[in-house]
């Protein structure tokens, strides 16, 4: 009989949800900070706030809970059984078919463009910039998810794609030590290297490379998701030990107080660039108190309406496919035109990039909805199948209506 080398867990669904609204964060950051929009409309949406402007720092999130989840996944009831490479191949699984896709989807784009002449036709007034770094030799390495580990000092193709490139190889870097821990028989050893590379590319970070803020991507984006990464990993284990017997009341005040403080916390940062280097641990207080009282009063109810979690199935698609919707509504602004973009600011100011981030964050999840049910979830099954012969799973059992299966 084969022994399972672990079984998939089911995970907490405001934490799906948060993610949800990070991947959103992150989308309208990065229109309401284009260029090309700056350029193109003479005022500002009325959603342009501090929060949304320093919104992709909320990256930091996505790494944070993704270390919660592995920590929950692996390390919990599964330690003595765990397979390096079943582990790899699911990582892989789950974020390689849509990031190739996109990367062919963007290739074809550029092809396209070239080959059709858009720039003769009009369609295009000018060249993105972008185009000059999207080469063969950033493609081969996009290819290899090797595009944010220092080969290259730029972002290229999919751009929002350099934190999957810095996540899968933490993936790897966590393998080995549960590895390792396994064989010592020791998940305390574990634990100890979880706190020394988590302080350590801190420290690294911030005495070191020394940034202004916590904005490194294609060069140092790896210590960054260690960083975070781990915190996330060590919050689990915190968790474990904070205290159950107190009112529902006040674990919702709690968790209330924590996520106004990760609002206030990453808003402040555009007026307080260094306070980002702390984003981490805020975004950890939030995720823990989520993790630890799943029956507070108010949070956890909001945070599992049917349209978050919705948004939380769909976050990975969200946040993979939206760079190229924003690079269509570029082209689009582009030729529309000054005419365009007058008739609505006369109307109203602001109306233009209002209207802009509305219909871009509309195709956003409309093509996310397609991405998610036809490249993520068959893809991520035609990957586990190439590898069957390999894989020892067990599914997880049927969990209660507060949690979804993995």
């Amino acid at each position: 009989m084969t022994v399972p080398a672990h079984r998939e867990k089911a995970h907490v669904l405001t934490l799906d949800s948060i993610r949800g609204i990070a991947a959103v964060t992150v989308v309208i950051h990065h229109v309401i900070l284009m260029p090309t929009f700056l350029a193109a409309f003479p005022n500002r949406s009325w959603i342009d706030c501090a929060f949304f402007r320093s919104g992709g720092f909320l990256v930091d999130l996505f790494f944070v809970l993704s270390g919660i989840v592995m920590s929950l996944s692996y390390l919990q009831t599964d330690f003595g059984r765990f397979s390096l490479r079943d582990f790899m191949v699911r990582r892989f699984a789950r974020v390689y078919p849509l990031h190739i896709v996109m990367l062919l989807v963007l290739l074809l784009f550029r092809l396209a463009r070239i080959g059709l002449g858009l720039v003769m036709a009009g369609v295009v007034v000018t060249a993105p910039a972008a185009f000059e770094v999207n080469n063969g030799y950033s493609f081969f390495l996009n290819v290899f998810l090797l595009h944010s580990l220092g080969f290259v000092q730029y972002l290229n193709w999919n751009a929002p794609s350099w934190s999957i490139s810095v996540e899968f190889y933490t993936y790897l870097v966590f393998g080995l030590m549960l590895l390792a821990a396994q064989r010592l028989n020791s998940l305390a050893w574990f634990y100890v290297g979880a706190v020394a590379l988590a302080i350590g590319s801190w420290l690294i970070l911030t005495l070191v490379i020394a940034t202004p803020q916590l904005d490194v991507q294609f060069d140092w984006g790896l210590l960054r998701c260690f960083t975070s990464f781990f915190l996330g990993v060590l919050t689990v284990k915190a968790v474990e030990v904070l205290p159950r017997d107190i009112s529902p009341a006040f674990q919702g005040g709690i968790q209330f107080a924590a996520a106004v403080a990760a609002v206030a916390h990453v808003s402040l940062t555009e007026a307080y660039p260094w306070a980002s280097y702390l984003a981490p641990v805020t975004f950890a207080v939030l995720l823990g108190s989520l993790l630890a009282f799943p029956k507070a009063a108010v949070v956890p109810a909001t945070l599992t309406i049917r349209p978050l979690l919705w948004l939380g199935q769909r976050s990975y698609s969200i946040y993979m496919v939206h760079a190229f919707v924003v690079l269509l509504a570029e082209y689009f602004v582009r030729a529309a035109g000054k005419p365009a973009v007058d008739r609505l600011e006369a109307i109203h100011p602001g109306l233009a990039p209002t209207l802009n981030l509305l219909i871009v964050l509309g195709a956003v999840l409309a093509l996310s909805q397609l991405t998610y049910r036809w490249i993520e979830l068959p893809g991520s099954r035609l990957v586990r199948n190439m590898f069957r012969g390999a894989l020892t799973y067990s599914p997880a059992p049927a969990e209660p209506s507060t949690r979804l299966s993995s």
